[in-house]
């Protein structure tokens, strides 16, 4: 004779599973849908150092850090780096970092040198005015090319398009002087 768990499927017990016995709690969910769209930011700045409304510039304002993780990320073209020591990533932080700055800077130049409106053409093909980012501004620049000179000719930036040459202007480049003396 077998033992009971070696015996063999054991027969079916019930067809259908119980019904449901629950409630909704009609108080609770008034209470939710009041609620409903509210957030409540939470914050390490001391109530003595910050009202509700500056919390809440402060909490707006981190889509700034947002956007810049973006740039790291995109444009930037941070990827995975494989390397065989720690000290190699720390190293690698700090350059990656101050990439980061220069690409920032040089959106916050052009940003300022357009003024109050802080907007311009040129960036779109259908030349709509747009808020200059650090990625529209690294692209068309990027297009630039530098014609080698020699002894009697000295090297030139070769400009294609206008606006590189306006997005020159407002970083306030001379494009005319070289970074290495004539001899």
């Amino acid at each position: 004779m077998l033992p009971p768990a070696c015996a063999g499927p054991s027969p079916p017990t019930s067809t259908a599973p119980p019904p449901w016995q629950g409630h909704f709690d009609q108080d609770v969910l008034n209470a939710e849908a009041a609620v409903d769209g509210w957030y409540a930011p939470l914050t390490n700045i001391p109530a003595n150092q910050a009202d509700p409304a500056q919390v809440l510039i402060h909490y707006k304002g981190q889509g700034t850090v947002e956007r810049r993780y973006h740039d790291f990320k995109g444009p930037l073209a941070v990827a995975p780096v494989f390397v065989q020591h720690n000290r190699r990533v720390a190293a690698l932080i700090p350059v990656i970092c101050l990439a980061l700055l220069v690409f920032c800077l040089i959106e916050r130049q052009v940003r300022r040198a357009l003024g109050l409106e802080q907007t311009m053409t040129g960036l779109y093909p259908d030349n709509r005015r747009v808020r200059p980012t650090g990625r529209m501004i690294f692209y068309h620049l990027g297009e630039l090319t530098l014609r080698i000179g020699n002894v009697t000719d000295p090297p030139t930036v070769q400009i294609t398009r206008g606006v590189q040459l306006h997005l020159l202007d407002l970083l306030d480049t001379d494009i005319t002087r070289t970074r290495w003396p004539q001899t």
